[in-house]
């Protein structure tokens, strides 16, 4: 059982870094190993006779220090590449989504993957996200959104052959006064049932079932289909965060009219490349 819990705690200290960019990962796992390795060879302070319990605790402490110089790091480096990962794998999904002509790309999914694609449309569209995993003391639910010093709730529900009912929509209505959120969200890659839109109609509560849900991924898609291939051929990559880049054209200041490479992550990012 205390394996398990170690296993756990583990997977969760990972899951955290991997939330973070790449670049954080990196950085914690560079600060972590100066820190570690600084206490690790640092000499041992003078004790005073009789002060045997302040000895133990040194000695314990530069040992668990001389374990974690190279633990610590080598975790954060997992969790960065698992953020880079992560991150790939959510622009693929999102431009396989865009470039399909039906709904198809949604329902071919894993419910995980569902997941990722919802929250990143969320992010494209200016919010911050918190992934809470779905089930237990949460409702169901399995996304968080921030945006204006507002809280919103979402419900993914990737169901390819049934209709999201009433029930749903009243459990996340609950959840939302509980939490104190303004807005929720549910979004399935189905339909709704009439009953769950007319409970949703005049409370905060919007429903996106799969042709919606596809009409928004096109709507904050980075660039174009054309684009798209263009970025796929050349292979450019934000300086500043790592992640990939579309043609954009400026539209005002002393370079309008002018194509450049702008991050896929923007407004997060504001990393360009000019092209010459």
């Amino acid at each position: 059982m205390a394996r398990r819990k170690s296993e756990n705690a583990l997977n969760a200290w990972v899951s955290l870094i991997a939330m973070l960019p790449w670049w954080g990962g990196v950085g914690l796992a560079v600060i972590s190993y100066f820190w570690f390795h600084h206490v690790a060879t640092a000499p041992l302070e003078q004790i005073q006779n009789g002060q045997i319990g302040a000895v133990l605790g040194q000695s314990v402490f530069k040992g668990f220090a001389s374990v974690g110089q190279y633990f610590v790091p080598l975790v954060c480096i997992v969790g960065a590449l698992l953020s880079i990962w992560g991150r790939r794998k959510r622009e693929k999904l999102f431009t396989d989504v865009g470039v399909s002509q039906t709904t198809s790309a949604l329902n071919n999914m894993t419910w995980q993957e569902f997941e990722m694609l919802v929250g990143e449309a969320f992010r494209r569209g200016g919010y911050s996200i918190e992934e809470s995993g779905g089930g237990g003391a949460d409702g169901g639910i399995d996304l968080v959104l921030h945006k204006n010093g507002e809280k919103s709730l979402v419900q993914c529900k990737q169901w390819r052959a049934y209709k999201v009912g009433v029930q749903v929509i009243r459990e996340l209505y609950g959840v939302m006064a509980a939490e104190g959120a303004v807005h929720g969200f549910v979004v399935t890659s189905g339909v709704f049932t009439q009953e769950a839109k007319d409970f949703a109609s005049g409370r905060n509560i919007e429903l996106i079932d799969g042709v919606e849900l596809k009409q928004i991924i096109n709507r904050v898609q980075p660039g174009s289909v054309q684009e798209q291939k263009i970025l796929s051929m050349t292979g450019q990559l934000c300086p500043k965060c790592g992640s990939s880049m579309v043609m954009r054209t400026a539209k005002q200041g002393v370079n309008v009219g002018k194509s450049f490479w702008g991050c896929s992550g923007y407004p997060q990012c504001r990393g360009i490349v000019a092209i010459d």
